[in-house]
């Protein structure tokens, strides 16, 4: 099962980009010992890459009781990261310092999903 984008992916996100902020859902379920690997990339995409790319964590964290959900889709983790653009998110995954630490979030995957969100506007009651 595929945990990182590829080309094609990134692509496609961009033709059907209507521009404006995009929040990457991130539902992670983790390989056994992959916790620790996860940890060292989030640190690092914490510390080089979400300010230069003008993104910020909205929400991590564990997974809990699946109150709706078949066998086999509670998840281990949920990460919500918010980029100014797809663009941004785009230039950020194929930025070559970036590259360098795909691998521990790779090793630390057995399944993900990544799906790009667009915020709706709540019309005021």
């Amino acid at each position: 099962m595929a945990v990182d984008p590829r080309g094609a992916d990134l692509k496609r996100l961009l033709a059907e980009d209507q521009g404006g902020p995009v929040v990457m859902l991130n539902l992670l379920r983790f390989a056994p010992g992959g916790r620790p690997s996860y940890a060292r990339y989030t640190q690092r995409l914490r510390d080089r890459f979400l300010r230069r790319y003008g993104a910020e964590v909205l929400y991590v964290g564990q997974g809990s009781t699946a109150l709706v959900a078949e066998d086999g889709q509670a998840w281990d983790a949920v990460l919500l990261v918010r980029y100014p653009s797809a663009e941004a998110f785009s230039r950020m995954v194929a930025d070559s310092e970036y590259q360098e630490i795909t691998s521990l979030r790779t090793d630390a995957l057995s399944e993900a999903v990544l799906q790009a969100t667009i915020p709706w506007e709540i019309p005021d009651a």
